[in-house]
């Protein structure tokens, strides 16, 4: 009797518990979430986790012989760190950050010159590296001013400084690889093409060295790289110099590359500011700056010492494995010559927030008068560019 009023009691208590599973799992108690349940149980639910990652981008960094003169200090060394100091903020803004360095470094025995046959100082590879940049883009026209060996040992001064680079390579094996960062958990892939070297030949043995712009390869990149990235930045030096509107070649181009799989083209090449224009693929936002100017440079007129910081922000829902395209904005620059002490200097403002340094007496170097000149890049600028673009947040993953 004593067994069976024990097994009865068991089962009873394993009854109860099986009703009480059940209204849990079924009526939205506290155990599990219900979506459609508006109960008060839920407010220990704890959200999926959600990442976000900014990247940012410069353009063109030119180095004229007036640019490299004005780092030479009195024992023969060199120092380009004023360079970018009133725009670090907006540099290490980014969790990874870009710039395109238009010379090689070929060393000094090589002489330091610039247009029309470059060669920069090592320094201004480490003066990049203590702004906040982590990629050099190579891929340009002036990559091999000084030949291979040149364009060689540039690559190693970079990996020497600790930065990135990427659209050219130094070995077959490395040109068959694509770079690829784990920003977070969020995966951003990196490719690069320019449309010449200027005439100067890549040497036949190391084919491989450069990548150009030619359609069919950048198409057959992008559907390789495109499974293994959450984010796939693709830069392209092109364009026509001092154009401020794209081809009808590129726009086409460019269609074809973010159908493919690209979410961001980043141009370069003409040194001025050339449109932005995000477009929705599939569900998908993606965007492209024909132009992003020059960063710094010695060049003349106003359009040719315009430039922008880009700020690309990027969610990804980590369970689901989605990203998106949550920001897309910029920060008008100027590039500006003055001179310390009879020596002419270089610095690259934001031309907003000189602006108001003016107004208020904050700016050491640039007076009122110059106010309608930083005004007119601003204009140009914004006015080229169009507004920054924001996800709609009720647009969810």
């Amino acid at each position: 009797m004593k067994k069976f009023l024990f097994l009865f009691c068991f089962l009873l208590l394993l009854g109860l518990f099986g009703v009480y599973y059940a209204y849990v799992a079924l009526d939205g108690g506290s155990s599990v979430f219900n979506p459609s349940s508006d109960s008060s149980d839920n407010k220990d639910f704890k959200p999926k986790k959600m990442q976000t990652i900014v990247l940012t981008a410069t353009g063109d960094c030119l180095m004229h012989n007036t640019q490299i003169l004005s780092g030479k200090q009195a024992d023969g060394s060199y120092n380009f760190d004023f360079f970018f100091r009133e725009v670090e903020d907006l540099i290490n803004e980014g969790d990874y950050t870009s710039v395109c360095f238009e010379s090689p470094v070929a060393g000094s025995d090589a002489g330091y010159t610039g247009y029309p046959l470059f060669n920069s100082p090592d320094e201004i590879i480490y003066t990049f590296k203590k702004s906040g940049y982590d990629l050099i883009v190579t891929a340009n026209n002036h990559i091999m001013d000084r030949g291979y060996k040149g364009a060689l040992r540039t690559m190693e001064v970079i990996e020497k400084a600790g930065l990135d680079f990427v659209g050219t390579y130094k070995s077959r094996e490395d040109s068959e690889k694509f770079l690829i960062k784990d920003i977070k958990g969020v995966k951003v892939g990196y490719i690069a093409y320019s449309y010449s070297t200027n005439g100067i030949p890549v040497p036949e043995e190391h084919a491989y060295f450069f990548n150009y712009i030619e359609e069919d390869k950048i198409l057959s990149d992008i559907e390789k790289l495109r499974p293994k990235v959450d984010v796939l930045i693709l830069v392209l030096h092109w364009g026509v110099e001092y154009s401020t509107k794209p081809t009808e070649e590129q726009r086409i181009m460019a269609r074809k590359f973010l159908e493919k799989g690209a979410d961001v083209i980043l141009g370069s090449h003409p040194h001025v500011i050339q449109p932005m224009e995000v477009i929705n693929i599939d569900g998908r936002d993606k965007v492209i700056f024909y132009s992003m100017g020059n960063f710094i440079s010695h060049q003349r007129g106003i359009e040719r010492n315009s430039g922008i910081v880009v700020k690309l922000k990027f969610t990804k829902d980590m369970e689901k494995g989605v990203t998106v395209l949550d920001e897309v904005s910029y920060t008008p620059t100027f590039s500006h010559s003055y001179y310390v002490d009879g020596k002419i200097q270089f610095r690259v403002v934001p031309v907003q927030k000189t602006i108001e340094n003016i107004m208020t007496g904050k700016e050491p170097y640039l007076d009122k008068s110059y106010v309608p000149i930083l005004e007119s890049v601003l204009n140009q600028t914004t006015s080229i560019l169009g507004p920054p673009f924001y996800r709609d947040k009720k647009n969810h993953i």
